[in-house]
Formats: structure tokens, C-alpha cells, sequence
């Protein structure tokens, strides 16, 4: 993740590149029940750097979004339990949108193996990605979960 060589703007943008690879790479993985590892190759050679409009975007910083998904392979069953404790009371995590899964996912993985990065940093990050993604109602809603599972996560 060091990104000293590049000007702020254009290491913010590769973070940015890289989380959203990593929601793309997480709902790939659910859809087509490929290993982080097959899956992770694939973006690395194909993927890393194209927008949700299929439109090119920064170069995507490759190690924060390598450990954004292992992060998230690796600690799957804290990551679900953490969600599910703050979903209605009956919820399954498969009613949710399999985008959100992977956002939810996502941003619960960073607040696990980014321990130096700030609660608002990861919070920022994911929420933006959630407005990208979904209508106002959504994105309050991921913005909800995400903060109360951050806390949780990191108490």
C-alpha cells in the first residue's frame, strides 16, 4: 500500500480504484463460486482499473485490493456474524443485495486488516462507494450497518 511516489490525488484515486475492485472481485466471487485466489489473477490481469460503467479509472492500487479480499476470505465468519448482529431481528444476510453483501463485506474486511486506517476513512470509502451503487435509502442504510459494525469490530 505505499503509494509515497504519487501525488495525494492520485493515491486517493488507486485506493478508490482498489476498494471498488474489491466489491466487484467480492460479488464475482459469490456469483461464480471462484477462490480469492482465481479470482483475485483475473482482476489483477483484466479487471483492475475499469469503473462499474465499464469506463477506465485510475490504476488501482493492487495491494490494498489483494488484501481487501483476503482480508475478507480470511475472516469471513466474524465478518457475517458482525453484519448479521446489526440487521432486523430475523435477518439473513442473503435477503440483502448480493452488492451489498460484497460493499458490507468489504468494509468490514478493512476494519479488520486496516487497523491503521481511521473509522471515517473506511467510513468515507465505502459510503461513497454505496451512493455509486444504490439510491439515497441504500446508501444511509450501508452507511448505518458499516459504522455500527466498524465499532463493533474494533472495540
Amino acid at each position: 500500500m505505499s503509494d509515497q511516489k504519487f501525488p495525494f490525488e492520485v493515491t486517493r484515486a488507486r485506493r478508490a480504484g482498489a476498494r471498488l475492485a474489491a466489491v466487484q472481485a467480492l460479488y464475482a466471487m459469490e456469483q461464480t463460486g471462484k477462490s480469492a485466489r482465481e479470482t483475485i489473477r483475473a482482476f489483477m490481469e483484466d479487471k483492475l482499473g475499469i469503473g462499474p460503467n465499464e469506463e477506465p479509472v485510475e490504476e488501482a492500487d493492487p495491494d490494498l485490493f489483494k488484501s481487501i479480499v483476503n482480508g475478507v476470505v480470511d475472516n469471513q465468519a466474524t465478518i457475517d456474524k458482525a453484519i448479521l448482529k446489526r440487521l432486523a431481528t430475523g435477518w439473513k444476510l442473503t435477503r440483502l443485495d448480493a452488492t451489498m453483501r460484497a460493499l458490507l463485506r468489504a468494509g468490514a474486511g478493512e476494519f479488520i486488516v486496516h487497523q491503521q486506517l481511521s473509522h471515517s476513512v473506511i467510513m468515507d470509502e465505502y459510503v461513497s462507494l454505496a451512493h455509486d451503487f444504490f439510491e439515497e435509502s441504500e446508501a444511509k442504510f450501508a452507511n448505518a450497518v458499516l459504522d455500527n459494525v466498524g465499532q463493533d469490530l474494533r472495540a
